[in-house]
């Protein structure tokens, strides 16, 4: 979300299209659904690091969908605007610590993400 722009609540179903698509897909577990929402030079930012450009958003969907066995519930959402959302959502699994509610910083250019960053 853009630095000192506040954010408001926005029901689940009112989420863009592009991004109930990654959501599902990531919950999923499907890598070649979840790649097609996304720009060719989009970033992902996720626990600290950078993958740049579709090869590197593959290869870190591959990796976060097999690393480790997990469900995810989306709790929660707001927009800034008409391209910055956030979804909050809660992950249960077998990696450290086991429950951890995670927000997805969505900026979105012309229908697709552009840039994600996850973080606690």
């Amino acid at each position: 979300m853009p630095e000192n722009q506040t954010s408001n609540p926005v029901a689940l179903d009112e989420l863009p299209a592009v991004l109930t698509r990654y959501l599902n897909a990531h919950r999923a577990h499907d890598t070649t659904t979840a790649l097609t929402t996304f720009t060719d030079d989009a970033t992902v930012i996720d626990d600290g690091n950078v993958h740049s450009g579709t090869a590197a958003v593959e290869k870190w969907l591959n990796r976060s969908s097999t690393e480790y066995t997990y469900t995810t519930e989306l709790t929660g959402a707001h927009r800034a605007d008409e391209t910055h959302y956030t979804a909050t959502n809660r992950l249960e699994g077998n990696f450290p610590g086991g429950i951890v509610d995670l927000r997805y910083q969505f900026a979105l250019r012309d229908g697709l993400i552009e840039r994600l960053v996850i973080e606690p």
